[in-house]
């Protein structure tokens, strides 16, 4: 451990690299703990926490994802939930737009730029949106627990709405929302990992103290009287979250190898004939994006609900959906298959690996080149996903299941297992390819160097 961490430090530009995600990432933390004008976090904390009642709900859920910024109302309490939003928008866009499918594959880069600059707007207006239900959910916070406003930010109103506050509220919170949009690009660009995926990690990790803290109390260890938590299930809590934290590896890591042959290769000035390879089709070709996603869109509806009152039909719909319920595990698990499909078959093009195969001379035995080939991959990537999509959307509602049969909190079980887990075993098994592939392509550069000096 200690070698590879000094190899990894023995190249300046990956370490360059590496300080700079650590930097923007402390960056990213900072931003929770600022207020926004006007709001009292404290007061607003402990409101929160009465709100909460100890049980798992979407206002946890979003507090996770935002590392604690959501409860004490920063600047960045929308965290990154609006750009992910906004980037599931497009993406569906882009499917149902040929013209649009039609050059990105004609132009990558310009179809790139296109739909990067219409996600950002689309980020925008969301985040606009909801930071102005946060301000009227604040505004019924402070009636039921006044001091959370400063008086004075509700006193200026016109046609009975404090829009002073509003403003305050909806130009912070976006352009906080912004700011780590921009700061996730640039960890993408100039860092390492995925921008926006390390972010919500951070926000994540950030839960770890108060998690365990959590625990310890349930724990009851000051007393002899039994608490909450008991040390047996503590145990099966530990034992489900090594399990998925080993099955999440296995997951993302898992292939299929379709075996390759070329009638015809010519290696320098040999032809060798009849050589043989493999094509990897991951298990889970979208990684831990489905997770992601499917979190985020089951927030946005609920967040809706709950900030435009209870007498709503949106929150009676909410209600059912609520984190923990039955509703929102059906629809956990059909959004995870959904989106696990949908990004593969964004992604993985078998009509391009066909034509590929074909100009270079390679087969699959049995597959006649050309569109037999092309189906029968896209045959085979439609069973490997449904496996891989199955065993992801388990994995992420295992520990919610656990947690509902032995009583447990679900705050506890969300952190040990779920959704919480697989995003950061998924960021972390990324972002380690990221930097094995740094090593590997500065090993070559290095390799090339010391031939050219003969």
């Amino acid at each position: 451990m200690i070698e590879a961490v000094l190899r990894v430090l023995r190249i300046p530009e990956l370490k360059a690299r590496i300080l700079l995600t650590l930097g923007l990432l402390l960056i990213c933390r900072i931003g929770g703990f600022v207020p926004v004008p006007g709001i009292n976090g404290e007061v607003a904390l402990q409101y929160f926490k009465q709100a909460t009642g100890g049980g798992q709900n979407l206002f946890q859920l979003v507090d996770i994802f935002s590392g604690g910024a959501f409860a004490q109302m920063t600047v960045t309490a929308l965290s990154v939930v609006p750009y992910i939003s906004a980037s599931i928008i497009l993406q569906l866009l882009t499917a149902l737009m040929p013209g649009l499918q039609r050059e990105m594959k004609e132009n990558p880069d310009l179809g790139r730029r296109k739909v990067g600059k219409w996600t950002r707007v689309a980020t925008m207006l969301l985040a606009l949106l909801q930071s102005g239900l946060f301000a009227k959910y604040a505004i019924q916070m402070n009636q039921a627990q006044p001091g959370i406003i400063a008086p004075g930010l509700l006193a200026l109103k016109i046609a009975g709405a404090p829009w002073l506050f509003y403003s305050i509220v909806m130009i912070t919170m976006t352009t906080g929302t912004l700011f780590l949009m921009w700061l996730g690009e640039q960890i993408t660009e100039k860092g390492i990992g995925n921008g926006v995926s390390m972010i919500i990690s951070l926000g994540i990790l950030s839960s770890l103290p108060t998690t365990i803290g959590r625990v310890i109390q349930q724990l009851n260890l000051d007393s002899q009287v039994t608490g909450q938590l008991t040390f047996s299930t503590l145990v099966v809590l530990l034992a489900v979250f090594i399990l998925v934290i080993i099955a999440t590896i296995l997951i993302i890591q898992g292939q299929r190898k379709i075996p390759l042959q070329y009638a015809r290769r010519i290696i320098g000035n040999k032809e060798v004939q009849g050589s043989s390879a493999y094509i990897p089709l991951k298990i889970n070709y979208a990684g831990v994006i489905p997770v992601i996603f499917a979190s985020s869109l089951l927030m946005f509806p609920a967040t809706l609900a709950q900030f435009l009152g209870a007498e709503s039909w949106l929150a009676t719909f909410a209600a059912w959906i609520s984190p923990g319920s039955s509703g929102y595990m059906v629809f956990y698990v059909l959004l995870i298959l959904f989106f696990t499909y949908f990004w593969t078959a964004t992604q993985f093009h078998p009509e391009q690996i066909a034509s590929d195969m074909k100009r270079n001379g390679a087969f699959i035995p049995g597959i006649r080149q050309g569109n037999p080939t092309r189906d029968y991959l896209e045959a085979v990537m439609n069973r490997v996903t449904l496996i891989g999509a199955a065993f992801l959307a388990l994995i992420a509602i295992l520990p919610a299941l656990v947690g509902a049969i032995l009583g447990v909190d679900q705050t506890i079980t969300y952190f040990f297992g779920g959704t919480a887990l697989l995003i950061l075993v998924g960021v972390i098994l990324d972002t380690m390819k990221q930097v094995e592939s740094q090593l590997l392509m500065k090993r070559y550069e290095g390799f090339m160097k010391k031939s050219n000096r003969y």
